[in-house]
């Protein structure tokens, strides 16, 4: 029981931290009038947590990250793409009339942008390899799919609670107004993320 238990607590620990993928997902729960429209993006976040915390335990990423050029040239991408999502937040404005949904993100939008907040996020990839990875050392065999397990089932379901409590706050929210700032409050946070890694950049290349 205790890798299990070790596992669910980590991965709630990492996964809590109000961040760029918590918010998209959360925001596409809230814009779309049928719960199942923001299936796509909380899926692909699901999807992508799956394999980042499976390279974690499996100790590949470790390998690759061990290339100082690669994540000088992960962060710069990272700090390209993260600038664009932001933009793209901060003008998407909802609104809603009798005769309109809310402007909301196709199912291919969604994945592009679910996955590009998930596995173009250098500070969150090496969360994962350096606090799951490491800890899944202390496990072999049985023990470390237990562990393995645990962290991805915290994370769909957190996924889909996030989708959850955004409908239901979109539900109550008809003029759109605070979805507007939450749009705005979501590109600052993932500017501020942009920032981070244009540093990074910076003092890996001094």
């Amino acid at each position: 029981m205790e890798p299990l238990f070790h596992g669910m607590i980590l991965a709630f620990g990492l996964i809590l931290p109000l961040g760029v993928q918590n918010v998209f997902v959360f925001n596409q729960g809230a814009t779309h009038k049928k719960f199942i429209n923001a299936l796509p993006a909380i899926i692909t976040a699901g999807v992508c947590d799956t394999i980042l915390i499976y390279l974690a335990v499996a100790g590949v990423s470790i390998i690759v990250f061990s290339f100082e050029w690669l994540k000088i040239l992960l962060f710069l991408v990272g700090f390209f793409f993260l600038a664009y999502m932001g933009w793209i937040m901060w003008k998407n404005t909802p609104e809603i009339n009798a005769n309109q949904e809310r402007d909301r993100f196709s199912a291919r939008r969604q994945v592009a942008f679910a996955a590009s907040v998930s596995l173009l996020n250098p500070h969150a990839i090496m969360d994962t390899i350096g606090v799951i990875g490491t800890s899944s050392l202390a496990y072999t065999g049985y023990e470390k799919w237990v562990f393995t397990v645990a962290c991805i089932m915290i994370s769909w379901i957190w996924f889909f609670s996030l989708a959850i409590s955004g409908r239901k706050i979109g539900q109550f929210d008809k003029n759109g107004q605070f979805l507007k700032h939450m749009n705005q409050a979501s590109a600052l946070i993932i500017w501020a993320m942009a920032i981070y890694m244009g540093y990074q950049v910076y003092s890996l290349l001094r």
